[in-house]
């Protein structure tokens, strides 16, 4: 049996820094962490937890998928995010003919000053801070393996020659999951270097509503830039610095492992119907996750309810479900949901 911390602990300042220095941070903190979300909600109705989900991948310097159906405001929710943090935005539409040059670019045939022919880097559209690739799945899986690099070690090769990513860098993806023609599922490489994956949900009728009052008159709201990208920088580096006890680390460990059908901590449901479980960029981000969370509510601890808070997102990409649980009708949100309470339950004994 672990227990949850009980003492308030403060992280480990700067030689420099006084505790009430860091809690002045941490004020700080949350006020920009709010002010961005205030300001993408001027054009983005509902999707509170949407909205704040994106922002703490953000901070946490992860990438995001986005699920949806087409119209439910997904490209415009990262438009806003790249006009109020003031980034560098890229759009890629990705097609079936996409090729990987069209993504990150390739050497072209020019002439020098003195006429003789040599070859120049022509950067492709990923040389930004903020990447946009609406409709991922689109693309075969040769082009979308040529994102593997960049979003993961912030780079991109060509020809032997290896060119670095401006810092900050964010690939945020959606994909629509009803089509499936012409369309080519993500490997698990790929999918396991999305921070998150989300499901953007229909509006409600109220919420309806205000998105059609908002976009169906003559003006429009206009978003301010809040502050930049090299805050959210600063505010990643900031979170990573909060202390997380050895229960609730011990706890993250136990989260993970029961999507393993060949441990122990797993349900019989997980051994039935998981072929794969997580893999340990889940407990990174599970973890990077909870510290922002932690933050935000004011505390210098990371909690239970900081790691369950962003579990879902984190586990519902990285968890591979056997022909068996299609079959069954067994989704990955009901079987994570039926493990975090077993686990909740073996932790309370």
């Amino acid at each position: 049996m672990t227990t949850a911390p009980t003492e308030k602990t403060v992280p480990p300042a700067e030689p420099t820094q006084s505790i009430e220095e860091i809690e002045k941070i941490a004020e700080h903190f949350r006020a920009r962490f709010d002010l961005l979300k205030a300001e993408v909600q001027k054009f983005i109705v509902g999707q509170d937890d949407i909205v704040e989900h994106v922002i703490t991948a953000m901070i946490a310097g992860g990438h995001v998928l986005l699920e949806g159906v087409p119209g439910l405001g997904k490209t415009m929710l990262v438009r806003s995010i790249a006009s109020a943090l003031s980034l560098h935005f890229q759009r890629i539409q990705f097609t079936p003919d996409l090729m990987p040059a069209d993504l990150i670019g390739t050497n072209v045939m020019v002439n020098d000053e003195q006429g003789h022919p040599q070859f120049e880097f022509s950067p492709g559209p990923i040389f930004c801070n903020l990447l946009l690739g609406d409709e991922i799945n689109r693309a075969t899986p040769k082009t979308q393996s040529a994102l593997l690099e960049a979003m993961q070690e912030k780079s991109v090769t060509v020809a032997g020659h290896t060119r670095m990513l401006e810092e900050p860098f964010f690939v945020l993806a959606t994909q629509n999951p009803l089509e499936m023609e012409g369309t080519y599922p993500l490997p698990e490489a790929q999918l396991d270097r999305f921070f998150f994956k989300l499901k953007v949900p229909y509006p409600t009728p109220a919420q309806f509503e205000s998105i059609l009052d908002r976009t169906t008159e003559r003006t429009q709201p206009t978003l301010d830039t809040v502050f930049e990208g090299s805050d959210l920088v600063f505010m990643g580096n900031f979170a990573r610095g909060v202390p997380i006890a050895p229960s609730i680390r011990q706890r993250v460990v136990e989260v993970i492992m029961a999507t393993h059908p060949e441990t122990e901590l797993a349900s019989a449901e997980v051994k039935k119907y998981v072929r794969y479980g997580a893999s340990p960029r889940a407990g990174q981000a599970l973890i990077l996750a909870a510290k922002i969370r932690a933050v935000r509510e004011g505390r210098f601890h990371v909690a239970t309810e900081d790691v369950f808070a962003f579990a879902e997102a984190v586990l519902r990409h990285r968890v591979m479900l056997s022909f068996e649980a299609q079959a069954d009708g067994v989704t990955i949100e009901q079987l994570l949901a039926n493990s975090f309470k077993e686990l909740r339950q073996r932790w309370e004994k």
